[in-house]
């Protein structure tokens, strides 16, 4: 399983891209705008697409990405994403004012775009690939995921914060590899993180307690021009495991 990070940023910025990650050049989850790194080609091999949740940073790539490449789409690329995501995508983004309606392009009968609702905590197969759907702790209904094969898995935990749903899922298997969390805004901020319900470096240190196995972790969803004091205040308060930045273009084997 190769993991490719579009993009991980809270924001946007030189260099910096909001929240997409690629998994064997065929599979997204998330839209933001990392999407545009790809070329067209690599665009059309693109089959599925895991949301997280409704945000425009998450989501503001399908529209373009459709648009870019419906004349060689052969089959519908389709959207897994909770029913309310999916209902936020249909009024207020594929509603024929901000974008057309590419469920319904170019024939109802042929589009290419379909949606797939599923509800939070199901699994869905693709190929060898099994992604586990987990309700997390935000302001719209959101999931992360645990994306696994026959041998190795990682989890993302999606925007979020405080919360044991997440934790408990991914302690409910024996392993686990990698793990992709966010921390979005400083200690300084942690009043608008519980509005916002994001994690700051004090909630994410205070879960990261009850994570019983020993992944590889990696910080994502900074703010722009905060990403080093984020880090460094995670790093100070998490014992027991390693912390990493995210950056856009990595890529992980698995």
């Amino acid at each position: 399983m190769e993991l490719r990070v579009l993009g991980c940023s809270g924001g946007i910025g030189a260099g910096l891209k909001t929240t997409s990650f690629l998994i064997d050049g065929e599979i997204l989850i998330d839209a933001g705008s990392g999407v545009g790194t790809l070329t067209l080609d690599e665009m059309v091999r693109i089959k599925h697409i895991f949301l997280t949740h409704s945000h425009l940073d998450h989501v503001h790539s399908i529209p373009l990405l459709v648009d870019s490449i419906f004349d060689r789409i052969k089959e519908p690329i389709i959207i897994h994403a909770l029913p309310e995501t999916i209902q936020a995508l249909q009024e207020h983004v594929f509603n024929w004012v901000i974008w057309p309606d590419f469920s319904r392009l170019p024939h109802p009968d042929t589009p290419v775009l379909r949606f797939a609702p599923s509800a939070a905590g199901s699994v869905m197969q693709v190929g060898d690939l099994r992604f586990e759907s987990i309700p997390v702790n935000h302001v719209v209904p959101t999931v992360g995921y645990r994306v696994s094969n026959a041998e190795k898995a990682f989890a993302f935990s999606g925007d979020t914060t405080t919360n044991d749903s997440f934790w408990d899922a991914i302690n409910a298997h024996e392993s686990l590899d990698l793990l992709l969390v966010e921390a979005a805004f400083s200690n300084d901020e942690r009043e608008l993180c519980r509005q916002a319900r994001h994690y700051c470096p004090e909630f994410l240190a205070a879960d990261l307690v009850k994570l019983k196995h020993k992944p590889k972790i990696y910080l994502s969803h900074a703010k722009p021009g905060e990403e080093e004091k984020i880090y460094r205040e995670c790093r100070d308060l998490v014992t027991g495991h390693t912390l990493n930045h995210l950056s856009s273009g990595k890529v992980f084997k698995l």
